[in-house]
């Protein structure tokens, strides 16, 4: 009745009115809109029949460019004018910023540390003196002890600009301390998981920021035409947000479009077999890549981290939707001829796989991936289709994986 009393004593005076109608909703809703029953106890669907004329959104409107000393000055008149019977007040020292990251609105913004690093830090010294040279970009390998000379080779094309991740699906990542840059480098070891796996819990958008741009690599890839900081130059010259070095044709390759072409220094589109492009803007025949080299812009990864599924592990499929996240897709997505690799075709994490039913283990793993590959499109249509139906509008017949 108090509650009731203060909004009648209100009445005669406009301005009074509006800041306790302001009030109530700082108090009634501080807790994402949950009225706060210990000081209101009447069951939530009462709140809208209580002042049933209240259109808060237009007080918040109207009141928005109201400096926080007019404010104040208005609510302690209005405390004097009403005494004890109003039961509001105003903490003006409580720290709530709604544009800070989820889960920190408590925190004042200039503490706010969003972002991270896999910058190694000394134990000693000044903070700002750590590091030597800051990395700019990221190469990712997902690796196994057998491919450790190949993984050797590798990791030697790629400068001191480049931090070093391996994620090891053996458990052995002891056996690569006899490596010089296998001191500097950061191990994540987890048995049996693939690279899509490690990327969708080690790779958030936000732990790679800092890097412009991120490689996402197998580990059964000769690198001995590649150099990564020429590579970098040519994605940045042809504007490509999503990438894949040219893969050398000396083995039958799947698609025509990752095919290293030898008198071009990057590539966008190709032709392929008759019938398998329904528009030469689409994949396989533009805006397509593989999953076994990919490079991604800081950019592009923030989206395509978003489109890996927490369950799928296999990335298959994942190559016709990464087209969703750059735009226009056929001209943000190419292959770098001039730096061109070979794919070995180990099948290695096959081999990790249980062997059931009298078949081999790497007979379990492919069966896995063609399902997976179902599962995600299916997915990938299904949340397509409700979206323009929510919105009320007719699908693009491009929707397809």
């Amino acid at each position: 009745m108090e509650l009731l009393n203060s909004w009648f004593s209100c009445q005669d005076d406009p301005g009074l009115r509006e800041i306790f109608l302001f009030s109530l909703k700082l108090k009634a809703f501080e807790h994402y809109g949950e009225p706060n029953t210990q000081e209101y106890p009447f069951p939530r669907s009462h709140y809208p029949s209580l002042i049933p004329s209240i259109d808060l959104t237009y007080i918040e409107d109207k009141y928005s460019g109201l400096s926080t000393e007019a404010f104040l000055n208005a609510w302690s008149s209005l405390k004097g004018n009403r005494g004890s019977s109003l039961q509001f007040s105003l903490n003006e020292t409580k720290i709530w910023v709604p544009t800070n990251p989820r889960g920190a609105e408590r925190l004042p913004p200039g503490i706010v540390e969003s972002e991270s690093d896999f910058n190694l830090r000394r134990l000693w010294g000044m903070p700002s003196e750590d590091l030597a040279i800051k990395p700019k970009y990221l190469v990712t390998f997902t690796v196994g002890i057998d491919q450790k000379k190949n993984i050797d080779a590798a990791v030697k094309k790629f400068s001191e600009n480049f931090t070093i991740l391996l994620f090891h699906y053996d458990g052995r990542a002891s056996e690569w301390e006899d490596l010089e840059w296998s001191k500097r480098a950061i191990h994540v070891s987890v048995y049996k998981q693939t690279k899509w796996w490690y990327a969708k819990r080690f790779l958030h958008p936000d732990i790679v920021a800092s890097y412009d741009y991120i490689f996402v690599w197998d580990e059964d890839l000769g690198v001995e035409h590649f150099n990564a900081e020429e590579y970098i130059k040519l994605v940045r010259k042809h504007g490509l947000e999503i990438s894949q070095p040219g893969l050398e044709p000396n083995q039958g390759l799947t698609w025509q479009m990752t095919k290293r072409r030898g008198n071009s220094e990057v590539h966008k589109e190709t032709e392929e077999k008759p019938g398998w492009c329904t528009d030469p803007h689409l994949p396989p025949c533009a805006a397509f890549v593989e999953i076994m080299a990919t490079v991604f812009s800081r950019d592009a990864w923030r989206c395509v981290w978003h489109l890996i599924q927490n369950d799928l592990v296999h990335g298959w499929g994942l190559d016709f939707a990464l087209r969703k996240c750059v735009h226009p897709a056929h001209e943000k997505i190419g292959v770098v001829d001039a730096q061109w690799i070979v794919h070995q075709s180990v099948p290695s994490l096959g081999n990790q796989g249980k062997a059931e039913n009298g078949r081999a283990p790497w007979e379990g793993v492919r069966e896995r991936c063609r399902k997976e590959w179902e599962i995600f499109r299916s997915r990938l249509a299904d949340a397509e289709k409700a979206y323009y139906k929510g919105v009320g509008i007719d699908p693009p017949n491009s929707t397809e994986v």
